[in-house]
């Protein structure tokens, strides 16, 4: 274990972190930073490894403008930037009101930081999610009854529209990023809305998991995160299943696309599933409810005449030996 005199684990950990996440590292990176003390660690940790490597960096701080006095906590956070050797810039932006405040607040961050590293010349994106979220993400999936897919929680690296997001503090708890800023001094920022039990995923991490914690003893957030690992490569997994069989079982139809009937009943549930939901989602854009894509299912498994079936910007229905999927009149 990394330890240099007077130096804090916590910071070790972070900055050991960092270290692995930047060894594949091509180019400058785009650090998202929000002045609070995950991504604030973070920044810290990349200004001391970064450099090490040749590579440059950059902070990148959204202000949402969800509440006041938003551009100050930015302007300090590029100052804070300043102060470790990251050049920084805060940038805008408009958050709109689809899908929910969190997610559209998550959406309008992302297409300002994508922006922020097409501008800069760069193809990787550093975001500051700990351990602690992971858990929080898989936790809410459970809640919703979500699939492999979504249980499997957030990607330590995740390529993207020609972009690579690395998390390279997902193995790291929390309140080691809160014990390393205080260990170095820095001004990390305590955003009100992570205390606003309007939110989903706040009471999520201030009411549930502790409660799981006392009842079912400590290693909940970790159990958790395990098991986001595990589901994520039994999705990888079934990812390059279908990109093996894929080409082999559409065709093109008329405005849409066609998926071979004997092709999805020879294989299993699981696998038949995931290849319905990824010919709508890459045909259409759309993500299929599970409700939705077992009616499409059934199509080729129990097919007694049923007719076609409405789904999110397009509709299915039986033609002979396929399935075909057309655009929405």
């Amino acid at each position: 274990m990394e330890r240099r005199p007077g130096l804090e684990p916590a910071v070790a950990e972070i900055r050991r972190a960092v270290r692995v996440a930047l060894a594949g590292v091509d180019g400058p990176v785009v650090i998202g930073l929000s002045g609070g003390a995950d991504s604030l660690a973070l920044t810290a940790a990349v200004a001391f490894e970064a450099p090490k490597i040749g590579v440059s960096a950059i902070a990148v701080v959204v202000d949402h403008g969800l509440q006041p006095g938003s551009d100050i906590v930015a302007a300090r956070a590029v100052a804070a930037a300043g102060d470790l050797g990251i050049p920084a810039r805060a940038v805008a932006v408009e958050v709109g009101t689809e899908g929910g405040l969190e997610a559209a607040a998550r959406e309008a961050r992302r297409a300002a930081l994508r922006d922020a590293a097409r501008a800069a010349g760069a193809r990787t994106i550093l975001l500051a999610h700990t351990l602690d979220d992971q858990a929080e993400t898989v936790m809410i999936g459970l809640a919703r009854g979500s699939g492999a897919t979504s249980l499997a929680g957030m990607a330590p690296i995740r390529a993207d529209d020609g972009l690579v997001w690395l998390r390279p503090l997902l193995a790291v708890r929390r309140e080691t990023t809160r014990a390393a800023c205080l260990a170095e001094g820095l001004p990390a920022w305590h955003d009100p809305h992570n205390l606003d039990r309007r939110f989903l995923r706040v009471r999520v991490r201030e009411e549930v998991l502790p409660r799981l914690e006392v009842e079912l003893g400590p290693g909940v957030a970790e159990a958790l995160a395990r098991t986001a690992e595990q589901l994520r490569e039994d999705a990888d997994a079934f990812a390059e299943m279908i990109d093996e069989v894929i080409e082999d079982i559409v065709e093109p139809a008329e405005a849409g696309i066609a998926v071979s009937v004997a092709a999805l009943v020879a294989n299993p549930a699981a696998l038949r599933h995931r290849i319905i939901r990824h010919v709508v989602a890459s045909e259409f854009g759309q993500s299929l409810t599970r409700a939705q894509t077992l009616e499409v299912a059934r199509l080729a498994t129990d097919w007694h005449g049923q007719g076609p079936i409405d789904l999110p910007r397009c509709r299915a229905s039986r033609r002979g030996a396929v399935i075909a999927f057309t655009a929405a009149g």
